[in-house]
């Protein structure tokens, strides 16, 4: 693995996609040689409050184990969530 890793998400990015969230992300927090999860937003066109949660959750436990955490691509309205919930300030934006 690079030490950079990218998560393609859903098209919408709600609780609805959880489960998959995680098992994208947790083996990269545990792999060693991984340092930036980068969340590529580039399909991205519905986001919930639930999704900005799990963002941030995966902020906190990847600062946990050292590693880092960036968003790419967001736009139109996913972009404008993410400007007004100050993502800007945890993340990030490439």
């Amino acid at each position: 693995m690079s030490s950079e890793n990218t998560i393609r998400l859903a098209s919408r990015f709600d609780y609805s996609y959880h489960r998959e969230f995680n098992e994208a992300y947790v083996p990269l927090l545990d792999e060693p040689t991984v340092k930036k999860i980068v969340l590529d937003f580039a399909t991205v066109q519905y986001i919930d409050s639930s999704a900005l949660g799990m963002m941030v959750l995966l902020q906190k436990k990847a600062l946990n184990v050292g590693k880092t955490v960036a968003v790419k691509s967001a736009k139109g309205e996913a972009a404008e969530i993410l400007r007004m919930a100050n993502m800007q300030k945890l993340f990030e934006f490439l």
